[in-house]
């Protein structure tokens, strides 16, 4: 195990706990649609981003569960996480397909680990979208911040059609927290959207900041999901809180969001982002959707 200083303790008991608040909902576990496990040489990198964020932001973000790979799938199934991901995104061309190698990889030795891929905008990209769906893919990453490209670009619209006729669900990081980016924002998804009606998009984060906009999004697209991601945490209200007068439009479309964390990513406890959603007071139907049902619906588990 590699622990950094300044990490976050999370305790032996924070298992149990966990398991305590999935049992008294009365669920089988937790499915949670955005974890990180990609190369070690890849997470390293992503690590020593956030290590130097603190310096530069007087924004500390230490990772809590700086752990080895096994450590780190072993910590998730004693939290009693049946399903979970593994988002992982490049950020030139030429990088996703020996990512979506890797992935597929760690999907076969990993079965609850949802066979995860990425994609980019550059030639070739329609034909390695199509090689991961025929090898029975069940998400897909976009990370258009990191990327730095726009999600309407021409290059991706094969892609975005195949896996719109697929079905096959795209984690996006699109909104502009925590820093914007070129192409983030709701306006270059909402013209991919236009074109690609049916496809199955979870926004990241919620849309973090532009949470109104991307509930909009939901409710004008059937196909559109927001993941939880650190929102509603007190890490990120302190950032870009929720707007409380958008909680109604929250509950009703329980039936598409779906829990999502961030681990190992995270400057707290897997625990807090739970109680986050908890303490909106939404209901226990509510979070029963949110931390199993859904998810479990958009994966195809069981």
């Amino acid at each position: 195990m590699c622990e950094a200083e300044g990490a976050v303790p999370t305790g032996p008991g924070e298992a149990a706990e966990v398991r305590e608040f999935w049992t008294r909902l009365g669920l089988p576990g937790l499915v949670d649609v955005h974890t990180h496990f990609m190369p070690e040489r890849v997470l390293r990198k992503v690590w020593a981003y956030f290590d130097a964020v603190g310096p530069l932001t007087g924004l500390e973000w230490p990772i809590s569960y700086r752990h080895d790979e096994d450590e780190r799938v072993a910590l998730l199934r004693d939290f009693g996480v049946r399903v979970f991901t593994s988002m992982l995104y490049p950020h030139k061309p030429g990088m996703a397909r020996w990512l979506n190698g890797w992935a597929a990889g760690f999907a076969a030795r990993t079965p609850d680990c949802a066979h995860t891929a990425t994609l980019f905008p550059e030639d070739g990209v329609a034909a390695y979208v199509r090689d991961a769906v025929e090898a029975g893919v069940r998400v897909f990453k976009a990370h258009v911040q990191v990327g730095a490209y726009d999600p309407a670009d021409p290059l991706l619209d094969p892609a975005w059609g195949l896996l719109a006729d697929a079905g096959v669900p795209v984690v996006i990081h699109c909104g502009s927290g925590p820093a914007p980016g070129k192409h983030t924002g709701p306006e270059p998804v909402g013209r991919v959207l236009a074109r690609h009606p049916r496809l199955r998009l979870v926004v990241a984060h919620m849309g973090m900041p532009e949470y109104a906009d991307f509930l909009g999004l939901a409710e004008r697209y059937a196909g559109v999901c927001l993941d939880t991601t650190m929102a509603f945490t007190d890490f990120s209200e302190a950032l870009a809180p929720f707007p409380a007068a958008e909680r109604p439009r929250l509950a009703a479309l329980g039936d598409r969001i779906v829990l999502g964390t961030d681990f190992p990513n995270i400057p707290y406890p897997y625990l807090h982002q739970l109680t986050a959603l908890e303490r909106l007071d939404l209901g226990d139907d509510w979070l029963r959707a949110v931390c199993h049902d859904n998810g479990a619906a958009l994966l195809r588990a069981a």
